[in-house]
């Protein structure tokens, strides 16, 4: 079944004849189309593709199981899209409800004669399930960040700064293949900025002693790795070595409970619950992992509150972490693949303290 089908499968119980589609990602994903301005209307007997003139040769060679319509230079997309809406004969329209703005919103009700329904992770849920082909993507995104980290092992020193690493992770991806960074910014922190959780590189200066946080992953042909790795300039303190080898454990102890048909809360919890038990607990404040894809966060996500169970041809990342303000923090982060029969590990990365 095409990913078309499986979304008008999906819709049928929400009570609306048509579905606007916004979101890039999603986009994207029911298209193939990467450019930066599209919409995609979609009924259960016609899918519209509406660009702009400048996609107009893109489109042709990306869409697929879509009408493509370009819209001339003097017509706007929106108008473009509430004619569309008017000859598919759409009452009930759903939109993507945390990914349209009250402004779209506003335009969308005032120029439609149609009623708006708000709907939610209809496409994500899609997502979740990777195709061989987007699975074979993350693992070539996953394998150049293995290959950055071992080059960034021979630059670590004292004296460089947290973005002299932070640009060199960046440049190294994109010479192995990788479009760019998959997430907004690569986190490299280092000494007491190692406590944050997501501490973009500043200019910090590295010392002897430091813990280093890395936090990034490369985005290839479209599709996110996202690994975790913590490193010691010299010798850490005791304290430090300490919670290490307990994210250490919690993390070895997760990747041997994951499986098939477990609950995202459930997997969580495996190491929540022994940080927990060695009495860092209240230092542990983030989820546990969640999907990867065509975001590089995305759905399922492992939290306390999760309903959300794993499934074969889920990609998630596992991620325990333990930060204590002004001394410094731990994580350490691998993507799996789910199976039917286990789990494949996709980062290969040292997770032993490398102590440079």
């Amino acid at each position: 079944m095409s990913r078309l089908d499986k979304l008008r499968e999906g819709i049928k119980h929400l009570g609306i004849d048509g579905f606007i589609v916004t979101n890039p990602y999603n986009r994207r994903y029911l298209t193939g189309f990467d450019g930066t301005a599209g919409i995609a209307l979609i009924s259960e007997t016609e899918a519209k593709f509406i660009t702009d003139f400048r996609y107009s040769d893109q489109a042709q060679k990306q869409v697929t199981d879509f009408e493509i319509i370009i819209c001339g230079s003097s017509e706007s997309l929106l108008k473009n899209v509430s004619n569309q809406l008017t000859h598919m004969n759409i009452k009930y329209l759903g939109f993507e409800s945390t990914d349209v703005s009250f402004d779209l919103y506003s335009q969308l009700k005032n120029n439609l004669n149609l009623e708006l329904k708000p709907t939610k992770n209809v496409i994500e849920e899609l997502r979740m399930i990777k195709s061989e082909d987007e699975i074979q993507r993350i693992k070539k995104a996953a394998e150049i960040t293995d290959k950055t980290f071992n080059h960034l092992l021979k630059l670590i020193k004292p004296g460089i700064t947290e973005l002299d690493l932070s640009h060199e992770i960046e440049y190294f991806m994109r010479k192995k293949g990788a479009t760019s960074n998959a997430s907004a910014r690569i986190i490299a922190a280092s000494g007491y900025r190692s406590a944050y959780p997501h501490g973009g590189a500043s200019e910090k200066v590295i010392e002897n002693g430091d813990m280093i946080t890395f936090d990034y992953g490369a985005l290839y042909q479209g599709y996110s790795s996202d690994m975790t790795r913590t490193v010691s300039v010299g010798e850490p303190n005791s304290k430090l070595k300490e919670i290490y080898q307990i994210v250490y454990d919690a993390l070895n102890l997760s990747l041997t409970t994951v499986r098939s048909g477990m609950g995202c809360r459930e997997v969580d919890a495996v190491a929540r619950d022994f940080i927990s038990s060695k009495g860092y607990g209240k230092y542990f404040g983030h989820g546990g992992g969640h999907g990867i894809g065509l975001d590089i966060h995305e759905d399922p996500y492992f939290s306390k509150n999760s309903k959300q169970t794993l499934a074969p041809g889920m990609v998630v990342t596992i991620e325990p972490g333990i930060y204590i303000p002004e001394l410094g923090g731990v994580r350490i982060e691998d993507d799996v693949l789910i199976k039917s029969d286990g789990i494949e590990i996709l980062t290969h990365s040292p997770k032993n303290l490398i102590m440079i």
